[in-house]
C-alpha cells in the first residue's frame, strides 16, 4: 500500500494544527509520527482513518498503482465501550463494584461480538485467555490496551494505525507488542504509529516529526537512528515554594497502613494478605505487571472501593469504617490516575476541572470565592497552562488533558499524593518538567507520595522505596519493607 498526501492540511476551530504539506507512504515503508504533546499526532492518526475533516486528500494505492479503499483499524489511546443496555455511561468507582460491573459484558463476550476466534494464536501471547471471564470495566489499563490491540489485528485490516500503543503496557507487553507489530509487518501489512522517540519498533522505517504545524521526515535505521532531544526546561523553584506555602500536614505517624488485607471479585483473588505501612512522608513507587492489582490496592486508600471498609486499612492513623466520610477521606488526597482521567466530563474548561480538586468533585458544583480563583489562577501560571484555562477537555490534546488532571490533584497541596500513571500522553519536556516539579515539592514538604509507572524512566528521584505485587501478592524480594 502507497499512501499519498497532497497538501494534506488539519485545522480544528479555524486554527491551523498540520500545515499544508505534500508527502507519500511509499509501499513497503512503516512509518511512525512523533512530536510534542498538542503537536497533533492523534488528529493526524484521525484524519487518515477518516475520523476528523481535513483538507486536501489522502489517497490510497495498491500494488498496481491503483487507487483503492483499504480497510483501516484505529486503534485510539483512549478507549471507550458501552454497556449490556449498549450506553457508555459509566463513572470510575464502577470498576471495583461487583454488582454495578456486571451491567459490562465480559471480556470473553466481547470478543464474541466482533466474531473472533478465542483460540488465535496471539491470544495466548497477550494472555488474553487469562482474563476471557472479566468484565472489560475491571480490566486494568494495560489489559484493555492489550484487549484492543488483539481485536484490531483479529479483524486482519489492511492498516492498523496505533496511537501511543505502548502506554499503559508493562514491560513484557512492550516487548510483545513490538514483536507482534514486526511479525504484522513481515506479513506484508502496513502500520503507522503515534508514539514517543523512545519506542520505536525495529520495523520501522520512516519517522515524521511534528513541529510547529511541520511534519520533518527522517528515515530510521541503525545508523540513522533517530536522535531525542533532552528537555532543557527547568522548574522555576521559587514559584512552586509560593504554590505550597500553605502547605499542612496533619499530625500523624502513618499515611496508610494494611494489615492482612484481601480483595477478592467473583471468587477470583485480587489481593491477598497485603501486610503495608507507608509513614509520613515517605515516597513509594508501586509496581507490577498489568493486573497485578495497583490499581485495586490504590482504590483501597481513596475510598474508591467499598470493600476497603471489609478491611483492617487506616488512613491517617484512622481505622476506616469507624465514622468518617468519603469526603474526609478524599480531603487530604491528591489523585490521578488513567481510569479517573477515562471518566471525567470532558464538558468542563481547563479552569474548572482544576477548580474541581479543591472539592473533589468529578467536575464544578460549587461557586469559588476570590481566594480560590487566585489559588487556581496562580497554579495554572506555575504549570504554564493559563493559556489554555477557558478551552474545554474535549478541546484539549490528551497530553494537555493529564497536565490539567495533574493540576487538579496538586492544587490543595494534599499531604497524601497518589499518582497512577501520571505521565501517560505527555511529551518527554512535560514529563521531565513534571518529575522536577514533584522533586520540588518533596523537598519543601512533608508531603507522601504513592507513584506508580512501568517506565523507571517516569519516576521522580525522590521516590526512594518500592512495593512490587506479584499476581496480588507482595514480592518480598523486589519490595523495600
Amino acid at each position: 500500500m502507497k499512501i499519498e498526501f497532497k497538501q494534506f492540511q488539519v485545522q480544528i476551530g479555524g486554527k491551523t494544527i498540520i500545515n499544508p504539506i505534500d508527502f507519500n507512504i511509499g509501499q513497503a515503508e512503516q512509518w511512525a509520527f512523533v512530536g510534542k504533546s498538542g503537536s497533533g499526532k492523534s488528529l493526524l492518526a484521525k484524519a487518515i482513518a477518516k475520523k476528523v475533516f481535513f483538507n486536501g486528500s489522502i489517497q490510497f494505492l495498491n500494488e498496481t498503482n491503483q487507487a483503492y479503499t483499504p480497510t483501516i483499524q484505529l486503534i485510539e489511546q483512549q478507549h471507550q465501550f458501552k454497556n449490556k443496555s449498549n450506553v457508555a455511561e459509566f463513572y470510575y468507582q464502577q470498576r471495583f463494584n461487583s454488582c454495578d460491573a456486571e451491567e459490562t459484558i465480559t471480556v470473553e463476550e466481547d470478543l464474541q461480538n466482533h466474531l473472533i476466534n478465542k483460540h488465535n494464536e496471539w491470544f495466548l501471547k497477550f494472555n488474553i485467555h487469562q482474563i476471557l471471564k472479566k468484565p472489560i470495566i475491571q480490566l486494568s489499563n494495560g489489559e484493555n490496551k492489550r484487549l484492543q490491540i488483539i481485536k484490531a489485528i483479529a479483524q486482519n485490516p489492511d492498516l492498523i494505525i496505533l496511537d501511543n500503543p505502548f502506554i499503559g503496557l508493562d514491560a513484557n507487553g512492550r516487548a510483545l507488542l513490538e514483536e507482534m507489530l514486526n511479525e504484522i509487518v513481515q506479513m506484508g501489512k502496513k502500520i503507522i504509529l503515534i508514539t514517543a522517540p523512545n519506542t520505536l519498533p525495529s520495523c520501522i522505517t520512516h519517522v515524521g516529526i511534528i513541529e510547529s504545524g511541520n511534519i520533518i521526515i527522517k528515515k530510521c535505521n541503525e545508523n540513522n537512528p533517530l536522535k531525542v532531544v533532552e528537555s532543557k526546561i527547568l522548574v522555576q523553584k521559587s514559584k512552586i515554594i509560593n504554590l505550597i506555602k500553605n502547605y499542612i500536614f496533619p499530625d500523624v505517624e502513618f499515611a496508610v497502613r494494611m494489615n492482612n488485607v484481601s480483595i477478592s471479585y467473583n471468587g477470583k483473588q485480587i489481593l491477598d494478605k497485603i501486610d503495608w505501612k507507608v509513614r509520613k512522608g515517605e515516597r513509594w513507587s508501586i509496581s507490577g505487571h498489568n493486573g497485578a492489582g495497583k490499581s485495586t490496592l490504590v482504590s483501597l486508600i481513596t475510598a474508591d472501593n467499598p470493600q476497603a471498609f471489609a478491611n483492617e486499612i487506616f488512613i491517617f492513623d484512622k481505622k476506616k469504617g469507624s465514622g468518617e466520610s468519603i469526603w474526609d477521606i478524599k480531603r487530604n488526597i491528591g489523585f490521578v490516575s488513567p481510569e479517573m482521567h477515562l471518566y471525567f466530563d470532558k464538558s468542563f474548561t481547563a479552569f474548572e476541572t482544576i477548580a474541581s480538586g479543591l472539592f473533589d468533585t468529578i467536575g464544578l458544583f460549587r461557586k469559588l470565592n476570590s481566594e480560590q480563583v487566585d489559588l487556581i489562577t496562580t497554579w495554572m501560571k506555575g504549570l504554564d497552562i493559563v493559556h489554555i484555562k477557558d478551552r474545554y477537555l474535549h478541546q484539549l490534546s490528551l497530553g494537555q488533558q493529564r497536565i490539567v488532571m495533574l493540576a487538579r490533584a496538586l492544587v490543595k497541596c494534599p499531604p497524601l499524593l497518589i499518582l497512577d500513571e501520571p505521565c501517560q500522553g505527555l511529551d518527554n519536556e512535560q514529563v521531565n518538567f513534571f518529575k522536577q516539579l514533584i522533586d520540588v515539592i518533596a523537598d519543601e514538604t512533608d508531603m507522601t507520595l504513592i507513584y506508580i509507572s512501568h517506565f523507571n524512566e517516569d519516576i521522580p528521584s525522590c521516590v526512594s522505596k518500592q512495593l512490587h505485587l506479584e499476581n496480588g501478592m507482595i514480592d518480598h524480594q523486589k519490595s523495600t519493607l
